[in-house]
């Protein structure tokens, strides 16, 4: 995986934060079956309030690769190969996107027709491969832009979104999500029997309680004032 280099300040080696701020207390592992896949954008990588590294080590099948473009074969592998043994190559991958306005300066191929329905016509136990886009709505677009791949990837249409809970960072417009809000909500879609799904949420809280203990100059961890999600 590649991943941006730490500074001169010792880092945690697992949510590449500086120790001094490591949220690896966070983190509330999950049980889900569909694989998913995290492509970060690199200047995304250094935000400090950013949830998708929290989110990849709660989901114990996914991955996170960090760059602007990959070379084709390279992301083809990520997007339709076989990731591991425990892993096998997903008889579906879809992509996490909402509809795209037109942009003159960076115009996309529409995706393929593709809808919920649809998921009846695998064989039961089929794996799916979801592809999230880490990055500000302009990052995440360019990033669909460079990467011809992505934009032939049928999308995941996301319904009854919940307001966002994630009060910490602002959204740029009305109704945007962080992404672990916008993966746990594509997650809940594809496998509405699965509980253990709301420990992302858990998760979520548990990260802005830390964040205001920080602001607050309180460097403790909050974990005695959790917020119960079921």
């Amino acid at each position: 995986m590649r991943n941006p280099i730490p500074g001169r300040r010792a880092h945690c080696p697992q949510c590449l934060r500086p120790s001094t701020a490591c949220i690896c207390h966070c983190v509330q592992p999950v049980e889900h079956r569909t694989q998913v896949l995290l492509l970060q954008h690199p200047m995304e990588a250094m935000h400090p309030k950013g949830t998708a590294r929290l989110l990849h080590l709660c989901l114990p099948h996914s991955r996170m690769e960090v760059a602007e473009v990959w070379p084709e074969a390279e992301l083809q592998a990520l997007l339709h190969g076989r990731w591991s043994a425990a892993l096998p190559a997903p008889a579906l991958t879809l992509l996490l996107y909402p509809p795209s306005p037109p942009d003159p300066s960076l115009p996309l191929q529409p995706p393929p027709a593709w809808e919920m329905a649809d998921l009846a016509r695998l064989p039961e136990g089929s794996p799916l491969r979801l592809v999230v886009l880490d990055g500000t709505w302009r990052k995440s677009r360019k990033m669909l832009y460079l990467n011809p791949a992505l934009q032939q990837l049928p999308r995941l249409p996301l319904r009854d979104l919940p307001e966002g809970s994630y009060t910490i960072r602002k959204a740029h417009l009305p109704g945007q999500l962080s992404t672990l809000e916008a993966s746990w909500a594509a997650l809940h879609q594809l496998e509405p029997s699965q509980p253990a799904l709301n420990g992302l949420l858990q998760a979520m809280a548990t990260l802005q309680q830390q964040y205001r203990h920080w602001a607050s100059g309180d460097k403790n961890s909050p974990q005695d004032q959790l917020v119960k999600f079921s």
